[in-house]
């Protein structure tokens, strides 16, 4: 019997007076590193890694932009469920 493929998708709106820099790009990677679904970020005409530090750079994504993530695998709901609550938590950073 073939294996059911799991996907969840959702969006989230950029919470970070300064956008996606560097800083809450590693925590996004930090985030996902702990699951082994596929994950990509959608935003404007770009479709990145969501895994990839430069990738998510590469979306240029300021304050209020917002962002489709799509998750395949076996623990896509856990990892799409804590991608939103870190970009709720604006990623951690406090400035």
């Amino acid at each position: 019997m073939e294996k059911e493929t799991i996907s969840r998708s959702d969006r989230f709106t950029v919470l970070n007076e300064k956008g996606l820099h560097t800083r809450p790009c590693t925590e996004l990677v930090k985030c996902l590193a702990a699951f082994d679904c596929e994950v990509n970020l959608f935003y404007k005409d770009y479709t990145v890694n969501a895994k990839s530090l430069l990738g998510i750079l590469m979306l240029a994504a300021g304050k209020g932009a917002k962002i489709m993530v799509e998750a395949i695998g076996e623990d896509a709901e856990e990892a799409v469920n804590s991608l939103l609550k870190l970009a709720s938590n604006k990623f951690n950073i406090q400035y």
